[in-house]
């Protein structure tokens, strides 16, 4: 064999070679999904359910109901549908004792999804989700198609250096394979910042064509896809609420929102004399939110509604509702100080200033994370007069976070099951106004959400004037 067409010979080992690293390393980089979680309100029972995620279909489908302690034992129906059609069913058997509880159902295809879970006493609740498709982008496709069209004409570059006598000809099928590489290196060069088509399901409605193919629906624009904020009715209907959600250009259902901080709707009930409840709508239908309120005062409640909308970002839509029940005012909430909460002693520092920090000490490290955070913060005031009425109009409403600290190692944001956090849970906010302002703080321990209310008097030189 000539000196060419061993030099052809090692050129394409050496194409051949890239092109299997190649495969490696981007096996490890390929779109795969999450777990989602989210919380639900399903009767008297505060879940969180945990869909697992799905790298390939058709696949089963996990699904793990976390309960809560004084959670009522049980059966929950689990289904999954798409475009309408159910495929799977499963019971999930809840037990008196808090924890998770597995349920295992079936997906047969990427795309838009609905997991429906009931009790059997009402109307289902609706999750969507979606199953994600492995997609090959185009800078992808150019990569390898272009070091395999290098193989390819390399090959024929030794076939004809061996074969033909004169080997200039080999010359031919040499310059094939120099151009499909360099095709290959600029794809693999700009792939850095190639832009993703919108995704869908965040970016865009999703449908079975852009999950699967999203680069052949994607739609390159320069307007602006947000979308108007959310008009909210609240009634009272049933021993509980209906909560209607309409655009508020159109005035037709909205039935685009995101799963945030765990939820598709954040509800914070004040009750007349400052009882909150964080509560977690089941949807039932487009626009259409159902929701029970155990043991209700008689009175104006204050409403708060926290959502996302698909291009619409985060939003709060405010309101009250008037609910008749026969449950006893709570007492006046202390400030800083010691005190015991559902059993568990809780010790709350405020220092005053702008910003002022509000810190929660635990007993002991073993706080799990609530909706993905390690606590939530709800701030409302000033107050003068009946607190639901007085939330309701307060100037001030804000719902603060303290983050779950990373995990390393850890893709997914831990789930309820990990109770590793604390003892300290701290929020920093700055007052906008001086006067007082109820707050609530909320942890979760021994899979029993705590909730810490409390009063904090804000002076003329402690709000961030």
């Amino acid at each position: 064999m000539g000196t060419k067409p061993r030099l052809a010979l090692l050129m394409l080992l050496a194409v051949l070679g890239i092109a299997a690293g190649g495969g490696i390393a981007h096996a490890d980089g390929a779109p795969s999904g999450t777990d989602v979680q989210v919380a639900q309100t399903l009767g008297a029972r505060e879940l969180t359910v945990i869909i697992r995620r799905v790298d390939t279909t058709p696949s089963p489908l996990r699904v793990d109901v976390v309960t809560h302690e004084g959670t009522a034992p049980g059966t929950l129906h689990l289904a999954v549908a798409a475009d309408g059609v159910t495929s799977a069913r499963a019971d999930v058997v809840l037990g008196a004792e808090p924890g998770a509880y597995p349920g295992n159902l079936r997906v047969d295809k990427p795309g838009p999804w609905e997991l429906s879970v009931s009790d059997g006493t009402g109307p289902a609740a609706t999750i969507p989700f979606i199953v994600p498709a492995r997609v090959v982008p185009p800078w992808e496709k150019a990569t390898y198609g272009g070091f395999v069209a290098a193989g390819v004409f390399l090959l024929l570059a030794l076939l004809v250096g061996v074969r033909a006598r004169r080997t200039a000809f080999a010359l031919v099928p040499a310059g094939g394979a120099v151009a499909a590489i360099a095709v290959a290196v600029t794809g693999a060069l700009l792939s850095a910042s190639t832009p993703p088509p919108p995704a869908p399901g965040s970016q865009l409605d999703p449908t079975f064509d852009n999950v699967t193919d999203p680069y052949a629906n994607a739609q390159l624009s320069t307007v602006d896809y947000s979308r108007p904020p959310v008009n909210l009715a609240v009634h009272a209907e049933g021993g509980g609420l209906r909560l209607s959600l309409t655009d508020g250009a159109t005035g037709r259902p909205v039935d685009d929102l995101l799963v945030h901080d765990n939820a598709l709707v954040h509800l914070v009930l004040v009750s007349p004399s400052g009882r909150m409840s964080h509560l977690h709508p089941g949807r039932v239908g487009p626009g259409d939110y159902r929701v029970r309120v155990a043991d209700p005062e008689k009175g104006t409640y204050a409403v708060a509604a926290e959502l996302v909308r698909r291009g619409g970002g985060v939003q709060l839509a405010r309101s009250t509702v008037d609910l008749d029940g026969a449950a006893q005012p709570a007492p006046e909430p202390p400030g800083a100080g010691p005190r015991t909460v559902d059993g568990t002693p809780v010790d709350l520092t405020i220092s005053p200033g702008s910003p002022t920090t509000i810190t929660a000490h635990f007993p002991a490290q073993d706080l799990q994370p609530w909706l993905g955070m390690l606590g939530h913060l709800i701030i409302a005031g000033p107050i003068d007069g009946p607190v639901g009425e007085s939330a309701a109009k307060a100037p001030t409403w804000a719902h603060v976070h303290a983050m779950t600290p990373p995990v390393a190692g850890q893709a997914d944001r831990p789930d309820e099951t990990v109770a590793a956090y604390g003892p300290d849970v701290s929020f920093t906010y700055t007052f906008a106004a001086p006067g007082r302002y109820r707050i609530w703080l909320q942890a979760e321990r021994g899979y029993r959400v705590l909730t810490v209310p409390a009063v904090v008097d804000v002076p003329t030189t402690g709000a961030g004037r």
